[in-house]
């Protein structure tokens, strides 16, 4: 009988990430790197507009009703608050949020992330970063944006749906909306955070930090209820030529 070889579970290019701490002079230019890539990541955004982040999967096409309902709510939220419409800056949910604050008159920027398949800026983004970094992009789509939507999506959305909802639980973002957009998307995950709310590993007054809902104008309002209450716009100077900075 005849075995298959199983392929490496481990490519040869990533084992250096199990071998532990690596020389003083490379940890150092390790954080070199990653200062440095905060810094453009902060020069390209630091005069976008206040921002609402989107999340959400990279796979769903123009005419799928997830891909149809991130452009809808987007362009609620870019003209009826007036918020630039932030994403990673790729395609699928990220492309559809972008274009529909495009549409909607409203900015609309990314940060996209270098990936071993090329992922391409999307062409609906008025101003976007491109990082090495997912850390780096995480911090920079929360850094700027006063509320978050969650559309359906993968991996990468729950990781940073759930990041986003730790630091609003821990207060290390306080009174940041959450919407949650696909009830039926979400169904299950909204019967075990209960679950765990029944557990005691969350408490019961946790859940409502999200909105669960389908309806774009119910997401644009709860939206509006928190930057009524909790936000001001702070007027920010304006580019520094002799910094090479842009609008």
């Amino acid at each position: 009988m005849s075995v298959s070889k199983r392929k490496p579970l481990i490519k040869r290019n990533e084992k250096v990430w199990l071998e532990g701490p690596k020389s003083r002079t490379y940890e150092l230019f390790f954080a070199i790197r990653v200062f440095l890539e905060f810094i453009k990541g902060m020069r390209a955004l630091h005069f976008t507009a206040p921002c609402v982040t989107v999340f959400g999967s990279a796979r769903f096409k123009e005419g799928h009703p997830y891909y149809e309902k991130a452009r809808e709510v987007s362009a609620h939220i870019s003209a009826d608050l007036g918020l630039t419409i932030m994403t990673g800056g790729g395609p699928g949910i990220m492309e559809a949020a972008n274009r529909g604050a495009r549409e909607a008159g409203g900015r609309s920027v990314g940060c996209n992330i270098v990936l071993p398949h090329e992922q391409k800026e999307n062409p609906y983004l008025d101003k976007f970063v491109t990082l090495n970094y997912f850390f780096v992009r995480k911090v920079l789509l929360v850094k700027y944006s006063y509320a978050f939507v969650i559309m359906p999506g993968g991996f990468g959305t729950m990781d940073e749906f759930f990041e986003t909802l730790t630091l609003v639980q821990t207060r290390k973002i306080d009174d940041f909306p959450i919407v949650i957009m696909g009830t039926e998307y979400y169904r299950q995950l909204r019967e075990f955070l209960e679950f765990m709310a029944e557990q005691g590993t969350i408490s019961p007054e946790d859940m409502s930090l999200i909105l669960f809902t389908d309806d774009p104008l119910e997401a644009t309002a709860h939206i509006r209820k928190f930057l009524t209450e909790n936000y001001r716009v702070v007027k920010r100077t304006r580019p520094a030529w002799w910094l090479f900075e842009k609008a």
